[in-house]
């Protein structure tokens, strides 16, 4: 895959305005039942999350999927066609998860709509680039952290009580988190937060049968990469892989299944990296 008509778009961009335009899964992914019945909460409407909530919807699954704003409401009515094509129902929550507020928000319209809660997968996050230390705001700072690690915090603890054994916690962590990039200091940062909080949170979590992983994606074609990077970084994103290529969110939705299913059962605190062929040691 290459992007040579990929323009700057503007944050958080969107689907549409990809260059070319993402593969989450729409036309490839084939289910076989390993979600049948269960309720999946999921952040972020569009990229990754949409193609975790086309392959869990697939698997059996209904879904509540929250999304930051009505600038990402058509992503997010997208994902939900897909959701509901596949016969299951989709709740759309738009909201910043920054806010605690939201966060609670979201369990309790999950619960109030399915009853409870099979699969949380803390997915949705903040990135912007600068090139010094001191390009950076205090308040983007600060900002990166209550979305991408806070509010994971946030939703697990809202979530546990309604629970049961067999339970799974999914966090997206990243790359960053083994590989920090200077130019992305606040984001990488936090995913070094994420990884360490889901193997501490899955010794704590373990008494009650609710497993926890993360999912460590490297360089993935979502709107987050024109949005926030420098063009030059765009032009060339994922060619340093050994694969040479950036992924695609498809290439993502496997492993979500997996770790949301039966078959990883004896699967909590691991880090999973899906990287195109780059270390994550």
């Amino acid at each position: 895959m290459s992007q040579p008509d990929q323009e700057h778009i503007e944050p958080p961009g969107t689907e549409a305005e990809m260059t070319p335009r993402a593969d989450h899964g729409e036309e490839s992914y084939r289910g076989c039942d390993k979600l049948t019945g269960r309720v999946a909460v999921i952040t972020g409407g569009d990229s990754i999350g949409r193609a975790v909530a086309i392959a869990y919807a697939r698997e059996g699954a209904d879904v509540l999927i929250s999304y930051l704003s009505e600038a990402e409401d058509a992503d997010a009515r997208e994902t939900a066609r897909h959701v509901e094509a596949a016969g299951r129902r989709c709740v759309r929550v738009p909201g910043d998860i920054a806010e605690a507020a939201q966060c609670r928000a979201i369990v309790d319209r999950a619960v109030a709509e399915f009853g409870r809660i099979d699969i949380l997968v803390n997915n949705a996050a903040f990135q912007r680039t600068y090139q010094s230390l001191d390009e950076v705001p205090d308040e983007e700072w600060e900002y990166t952290f209550r979305t991408n690690i806070t509010a994971m915090f946030r939703l697990a603890q809202a979530a546990v009580p309604h629970m049961r054994p067999g339970s799974s916690i999914i966090n997206t962590t990243s790359i960053q988190s083994d590989k920090p990039a200077p130019m992305l200091l606040a984001y990488a940062a936090t995913k070094g937060a994420v990884s360490n909080f889901t193997a501490g949170l899955a010794q704590m979590l373990g008494g009650k049968g609710i497993r926890v992983n993360a999912v460590a994606p490297g360089p993935i074609w979502t709107p987050l990469i024109p949005s926030t990077m420098p063009d030059e970084k765009v032009k060339s994103f994922g060619e340093d892989t050994p694969l040479g290529r950036p992924g695609q969110p498809r290439e993502l939705a496997g492993i979500y299944v997996l770790l949301a299913s039966d078959e990883g059962s004896y699967m909590t605190g691991g880090i999973h990296a899906v990287t195109g062929g780059t270390p994550l040691l």
